[in-house]
């Protein structure tokens, strides 16, 4: 007799799913519950059951109206489900409010997203920014914890004051208030410190061209990173399946020094707590030189996933950074039709496979054509016997023509702004600029990119 083991998994909480969809956005329904699955089992939750409304103005006290809470209540018990979770962010009173009708703990979308990045944190920032976010969350919604503890009241004569006395569960809020504030301010001035630090080691990279990869979660960013570099970085076919930056050297060629950054993917509706206290770790975004956004060419709702990232770029200030629109896993493109009206809505964009390498040279040369427009063309002078300073600049650059008068070298080359900063404030150098220069084979290899992959998409079209 033959026995077969079963890989033993990790037991999961039964949840019962409640969409709140409005009667407008019908048609992104099944999506978001697709989504709002793969949140769950990210989380270590399964959904036995599954609650739609259409509602078009939530009810203030519980969200859903009356007759879905009794649905809900029934779906519950029926199931045997833990947990009841929602796809929007709810008020306190609200979250309170439902758990005393079903009886089982009732989580918000913002709760859910804490759940999942205290989940993959691993670093000791993201570890400080996510308890910073939870803290945040959990101050509205203390009272809750305390509602088993009656408050009590003194009849008090005149002049004795308002005859009110907190019982036990004020008291305890009370408390408890001036420990979150208290671990709350701790955790700022930790992570401020962090922030200070990133800051200093941006700054240090100075010198090179600093690239920062943006977009929707499970969009392939760490896939792409690991393509364009040596980082290997995690990369997973799960929501946030990692947290921290992580920063590597992308080689173009020996004249361009380019360090390119994988960031936390971002998601529609992110946690304002959680967007502020990621601060630090979304410096790279604010400080980089060029964004790349990885859009899943694979996902029907391209548009609002887009739309997401977009706003999350403006809240952390980001939106003036100069930026690349990707569209990855074009090998499973959801529609060729509208991926080519996507390319031809956005001025810069490219067509790539992250996993098989379709469309990374095309990026690249996006990425150089970018760096090259911030240069400039400029002659140097120096002392011939300087060989140093010779081997320093020859190292740097690319030098379009070098002629000698006398003792003196004359170099012309190209120089993007930091170069140039660098040979200005050189006192052994005599620096004269040319004209802007963007070189004109680049420019020509971008050109012939660009029609190659649309002619393939074109012919590829079903």
């Amino acid at each position: 007799m033959t026995t077969k083991t079963v890989p033993t998994q990790q037991a999961t909480i039964p949840v019962v799913l409640v969409l709140t969809v409005h009667p407008d956005e019908r048609d992104q329904e099944k999506d978001r519950e697709a989504e709002m699955h793969s949140l769950l089992d990210t989380a270590g939750r399964s959904v036995v059951a599954t609650l739609v409304q259409h509602i078009q103005k939530p009810a203030p006290g519980t969200y859903i109206g009356s007759g879905k809470v009794e649905e809900l209540k029934t779906a519950v018990l029926d199931s045997g489900a833990q947990q009841v979770v929602f796809d929007v962010r709810l008020s306190p009173r609200q979250q309170r409010n439902l758990e005393e009708e079903v009886s089982v703990a009732v989580l918000d979308y913002d709760e859910l997203i804490l759940d999942i990045f205290a989940r993959n944190a691993r670093t000791n920032q993201a570890m400080l920014a996510v308890e910073l976010a939870q803290a945040e969350y959990d101050k509205a919604r203390l009272k809750r914890l305390w509602t088993h503890l009656d408050r009590q009241t003194v009849g008090g004569s005149s002049g004795s004051g308002s005859g009110f006395k907190a019982g036990p569960g004020e008291k305890q809020i009370e408390m408890d208030r001036r420990q979150v504030r208290k671990r709350i301010q701790d955790l700022k001035g930790r992570l401020a410190d962090i922030a200070a630090r990133k800051d200093r080691a941006v700054k240090t990279r100075s010198d090179a061209f600093n690239v920062a990869l943006v977009g929707y979660t499970n969009t392939g960013k760490s896939t792409l990173m690991n393509a364009l570099t040596n980082a290997e970085v995690l990369a997973q076919d799960r929501l946030f399946a990692t947290l921290d930056t992580r920063t590597a050297q992308l080689f173009l060629d020996r004249h361009h020094n380019v360090v390119i950054s994988d960031t936390v993917g971002f998601i529609r509706k992110l946690p304002h707590t959680l967007i502020a206290s990621f601060h630090a770790t979304l410096a790279e975004v604010r400080e980089a030189d060029l964004l790349l956004h990885i859009v899943d060419a694979s996902s029907q709702q391209m548009e609002h996933q887009i739309e997401a990232v977009e706003g999350v770029l403006k809240t952390i200030n980001a939106e003036e950074v100069p930026m690349v629109m990707v569209f990855n896993k074009v090998d499973k493109a959801y529609s060729k039709t509208i991926l080519l009206a996507y390319r031809r809505r956005y001025k810069e964009s490219v067509a790539i496979s992250a996993l098989n390498g379709t469309g990374l040279d095309e990026l690249k040369e996006l990425i150089r054509s970018h760096i090259d427009r911030r240069a400039q063309k400029v002659t140097v002078r120096f002392t011939v016997t300087n060989g140093a300073l010779d081997a320093f600049v020859r190292s740097r650059a690319q030098i379009l023509e070098e002629q000698y008068d006398e003792d003196d070298a004359i170099l012309t080359l190209v120089a993007d702004e930091r170069l140039f900063q660098e040979l200005t404030t050189n006192p052994q150098l005599v620096v004269t600029p040319v004209e802007t220069a963007i070189t004109k084979t680049t420019t020509s290899k971008l050109t012939t990119a660009k029609t190659t992959v649309a002619k393939t998409v074109k012919k590829n079209d079903p």
